[in-house]
């Protein structure tokens, strides 16, 4: 069949789809010609292009049961939709059927249990203004618009990691629609196999429409900036190296190569503290002392105030492209690389950012859940971004997100953060899980044989799956240009 007749076949069955849902769902469904569909199909990264027919905006769990019914009676492909934060688009999948959550944001917070339920649709920053007025806090990004339910599936780096473990670490069940529609609940003593594969295996596996989540006890945080002088990159790097190597579970220190007021690059400490407030004065005054700071706020705030510290580079509809990897330590040969790549930025929107995985997650044994990684690392993130110009396709950008990926590959440990690899870097994805992924493969063959849910975050592929290509039921993930 050609590319025309299957495109024309494909939004015959959107139109139907959307018909069948509109007379069923109590959220809005949306096609292209719709005035709010521009804003619905709107992501982080402005460089994704799909265009997806029809978007269901759920509101209930009955919602997204119809929707995956739906998707599945007319052979439409699917994927899911929390915060859009996933720079390779695959909130979108091309001609197919979105399930949006963003509608579906409630919180329940029992300060006794500690425990929050959460539904599917809810951000990092909905979370813990919910859990703040009760003295709680748990595992988010350092953004607070980044989905809860996104981040939690892949894994979940943030400021509190160190401490409190992966988001994912902190997850204590979920309801999930399955492929045949079905929702079943997934924690310790239910499904504990969804359960243990929810944790890591990204969203593969069925749409998560609540999470209970662990809460913690916390009085107060300090934290804030550091900002070095460009000149002192290498050496203030180097010894944060060796700060970094006795850091204690309390202290989580994100590093940034960021755009400094004139665009040029300056290196930035954003530390966090959650113990003792003496002690983290003296550890935050250790790591001002790594060089000559050109500007220092530090202080003590509350976890809802905390992600305005963390602030972007660049705003949402940019163009971005990213690069990852996992090293083992800073080394001489990584922290060359980075500078180098500070000073040759293509963009100066474009950043580079470390997180320090240490402390409590590197506690969890391997096999314990699906991640893929449980010992002491880096994991750095090469974030291209610019503005679209008329002369501008982004191509310059993109590589510089690779140059600066391949450069780190002899400091690297084998595999990625599956979350943030793009659905080409296949050497990466085939090493994310390490040897979880033989117990995943089998999951997904049970819980989704048909692949439905095939744009989430890819597994590797074995011998008897497709190649990437076109996103259709039974198929991978789709290559995004951007």
């Amino acid at each position: 069949m050609s590319i025309l007749k299957t495109s024309q076949k494909r939004s015959q069955s959107a139109n139907a789809a959307a018909r069948d849902l509109r007379a069923s769902m109590q959220g809005s469904v949306l096609l292209p010609s719709d005035a709010a569909y521009a804003d619905a199909r709107a992501l982080w990264n402005g460089a994704v292009s799909h265009q997806p027919a029809p978007i269901a905006l759920c509101k209930t769990t009955e919602d997204v049961q119809r929707a995956i019914r739906a998707a599945r009676a007319h052979r439409l492909p699917l994927s899911v939709r929390c915060g859009g934060h996933d720079w390779a688009g695959r909130a979108l999948c091309h001609e197919g059927l979105v399930i949006d959550l963003s509608e579906m944001r409630h919180i329940e917070v029992d300060p006794r249990a500690r425990v929050a339920t959460v539904a599917g649709g809810a951000q990092g920053g909905d979370l813990i203004a919910a859990a703040t007025p009760h003295g709680l806090v748990t595992v988010t990004g350092a953004a607070g618009t980044v989905g809860m339910a996104g981040m939690t599936l892949g894994g979940g780096y943030g400021p509190l990691t160190p401490q409190y473990g992966l988001a994912l670490d902190n997850l204590l069940g979920a309801d999930v629609v399955l492929a045949d529609g079905r929702i079943v609940t997934a924690d310790a003593a239910s499904n504990s196999d969804l359960w243990w594969a929810l944790r890591g295996g990204g969203g593969t596996f069925g749409v998560v429409v609540s999470m209970r989540i662990r809460l913690h006890p916390i009085k107060g945080l300090l934290t804030g900036l550091i900002l070095f002088p460009w000149s002192e990159a290498g050496s203030v790097l180097q010894r944060y190296a060796d700060v970094a190597a006795s850091a204690p579970d309390e202290l989580s220190v994100i590093v940034g190569v960021l755009p400094g007021p004139d665009g040029d690059p300056v290196l930035l400490l954003a530390p966090t503290w959650t113990g003792d407030p003496a002690k983290g004065e003296d550890r935050l005054t250790e790591l001002q002392c790594l060089g000559s700071p050109i500007l220092v706020t530090i202080g003590s705030t509350i976890p809802d105030q905390m992600f305005g510290i963390f602030g972007t580079p660049a705003a949402k509809g940019c163009h971005y492209a990213v690069g990852t990897r996992w090293l083992s330590r800073l080394t001489p040969d990584a922290i060359a690389a980075l500078v180098s790549a500070g000073t040759d930025r293509t963009s100066p929107l474009s950043a580079i950012v470390l997180h320090h995985f240490h402390g409590a997650p590197c506690r969890v044994p391997l096999g314990a859940t699906a991640f893929g990684l449980r010992r002491e690392h880096f994991l750095v993130i090469a974030i291209a971004a610019w503005d679209l110009g008329p002369e501008n396709n982004g191509a310059i950008h993109r590589q510089w997100a690779r140059t600066l990926s391949r450069a780190l590959v002899p400091s690297s440990v084998p595999g990625g953060y599956a979350s943030l690899l793009g659905p080409n870097d296949h050497d990466q994805i085939a090493l994310a899980y390490g040897s979880n992924i033989n117990r995943l493969r089998a999951l997904k063959r049970r819980f989704d044989p048909g692949d439905l849910f095939a744009s989430a975050i890819p597994l590797p592929e074995d011998s008897t799956e497709s190649p990437p290509g076109s996103c259709r039921i039974g198929s991978r993930a789709p290559s995004v240009a951007v």
